[in-house]
Parts: C-alpha cells; structure tokens; sequence
C-alpha cells in the first residue's frame, strides 16, 4: 500500500490540472501564434510560467485505484498489475482468465 500522502498529493495534482487546463491551453495557443507580435508572446510565456507548476497534466502520476501502488499500471483497468493478476485469478473482471499451457 502506498503512502496515504503520496496518493493525496497526486489526486490535488489531478484536480489542479484538471482546473487549470483550459487556461493552459489558451496560453499555449498564444505562445505557438507566429502571426502575434513577439511581446504578447512572451507575456503570454511568462503567464504560463507563473502557473503553479502542480496544474500541468505531465505532473499527474498514473496510480493503482485499489493499492495507490505507482509503477506497473495497466490504464484500460487502472489497476496496477499485482492488484489485477488478483482479481482476474478470483474472477472479479469478466472475460479475463490466467493464462495456462
């Protein structure tokens, strides 16, 4: 199980990037616009730059649901792979057998 801290501090993450995507977004926009003068280019650079570094979507780490477990994620099930492997032995996810030959 991970630290209740580590899993708190990626969910403010999430909620912090989800919040400020759409200004991202724009100021990328301006910032990528070669037909706007350089000067509200930069500013919009420097805009970007006093964001709180927390609210990009990069920062967000992929954790386990169930474990908060931070390595060896399977997206599809959000469910890290020791996690997984557990529910599909004791029948939990439909369709998913272990695999024997």
């Amino acid at each position: 199980m991970a630290k209740i801290s580590a899993v708190n501090r990626n969910a403010n993450r999430a909620r912090m990037a989800a919040r400020d995507k759409a200004k991202r977004i724009a100021l990328k926009n301006i910032i990528m616009d070669r037909s706007l003068p350089v000067e509200d280019r930069f500013e919009a650079s420097m805009k970007l730059a006093e964001l709180p570094r927390n609210g990009s979507r990069v920062r967000v780490r992929l954790r386990c649901k169930l474990t908060g477990r931070s390595r060896g994620n399977y997206r599809k099930f959000e469910l890290c792979r020791i996690a997984l492997r557990d529910l599909a032995s004791s029948g939990q996810i439909p369709g998913m057998v272990k695999a024997s030959w």
